[in-house]
C-alpha cells in the first residue's frame, strides 16, 4: 500500500520546518509525498482563501528533495484547496500540515494557519494532522520529524481509526528526553491584547499588535498541560462547533419568537 501524502505549513515553504519533515519522510518507504505551501509566512492567516486576486503557482527546486513541491501566492488553507482541486492527478490520502515554528495550543488553533491548512483538506474529505514545535528560536525540527514518521506509520500499519484532525504539539527537546505521548483536550489560552501606537514616515498613525500570554493551563489531560511535562501532545478535533447542550433551552424560545415575528410579516414588538 503507498500513502499519498500532502504537505503543507503557514511558514513558508522554504522554512526549515516543512523541509526537515519532508525530508525525513522521504526515506518512509510506501509514501508518495507532495509539498504545496505558501510562498512566504502566512502565520496566524487563520482560515482566510483568496477570493479577489489571481492565485500563482511556481515549482520550487532543492538539490536534495526528491517530492515535487510548489510555491502559492496564497493563504495556508488555498494552499491545500489548490493542491487537491489542480495541482495533484487525485487526492492524497492524508494532508500534514506543519512543522510549524510555535506552539498552537488551546484557543491558538482558531487563529492559526497550520491548523486551518489541516482543517481545509478535512473540508474535502480528507484527514489531516496538524503539527507544531514547542519553540520560537533556536528550533530543531527533526525530532519532532522523526515522531510524526512514527505517526505516519503507525497510520500505515492499523489504519485511520477515524480521526478527522490531529493537532499535534511537540515538546522542543531529543526525542529521549521527551516523557512520552498523551492524548489530550484544547486548553484554556488568554493572551493580552495590546496594541503599540507609532507614526509611518508620512506621519500617519499605525498600531503594531502586541500582547503576551497571560498563562498556560496546567490541567495534564489538557494539550498545553501535557507540554509542560514533556509530553507529546495529540489532541483529535472536529469542525462541528454546534454547542448541542443549549439545543433543549433554545427551542424554547421558539413559539415565542414565531409569536412576535413570522418571515415575511412586519416585526411586532
Amino acid at each position: 500500500m503507498v500513502l499519498r501524502i500532502l504537505l503543507t505549513n503557514d511558514d513558508g515553504v522554504h522554512a526549515e520546518g516543512i523541509q526537515a519533515l519532508r525530508r525525513v519522510l522521504e526515506r518512509v518507504p510506501g509514501i508518495e509525498l507532495f509539498v504545496v505551501a505558501p510562498d512566504r509566512e502566512r502565520s496566524a492567516s487563520s482560515h482566510a482563501i483568496t477570493l479577489h486576486k489571481p492565485l500563482y503557482v511556481s515549482r520550487v527546486q532543492m538539490p536534495d528533495a526528491r517530492a515535487p513541491m510548489w510555491s502559492v501566492s496564497g493563504t495556508p488553507a488555498d494552499c491545500t484547496k489548490i493542491a487537491v482541486s489542480a495541482l495533484l492527478d487525485r487526492p492524497p490520502d492524508l494532508v500534514i500540515s506543519g512543522i510549524n515554528r510555535g506552539p498552537n495550543l488551546g484557543t491558538d488553533v482558531l487563529y492559526s494557519g497550520t491548523v486551518s491548512a489541516a482543517i481545509e483538506a478535512v473540508i474535502a474529505g480528507i484527514p489531516a494532522v496538524a503539527v507544531s514545535l514547542v519553540a520560537y528560536r533556536d528550533a530543531d525540527f527533526d525530532p519532532a520529524a522523526q515522531f510524526v514518521a512514527v505517526l505516519v506509520g503507525v497510520i500505515m500499519r492499523h489504519g485511520n481509526p477515524g480521526f478527522t484532525l490531529l493537532n499535534v504539539n511537540v515538546p522542543a527537546l531529543e526525542l529521549d528526553q521527551m516523557a512520552g505521548v498523551a492524548v489530550t483536550r484544547l486548553s484554556r489560552r488568554r493572551y493580552t491584547d495590546s496594541f503599540v501606537e507609532r507614526s509611518d514616515p508620512r506621519g500617519r498613525t499605525y498600531y503594531w499588535l502586541a500582547g503576551e500570554l497571560l498563562g498556560d493551563d496546567a490541567d495534564p489531560t489538557t494539550d498545553a498541560g501535557a507540554v509542560q511535562r514533556n509530553l507529546i501532545s495529540l489532541t483529535p478535533l472536529h469542525l462541528n462547533l454546534t454547542d448541542t447542550s443549549l439545543l433543549p433551552a433554545l427551542g424554547d424560545w421558539v413559539s415565542e419568537l414565531d409569536s412576535r415575528f413570522r418571515p415575511g410579516d412586519a416585526h411586532q414588538a
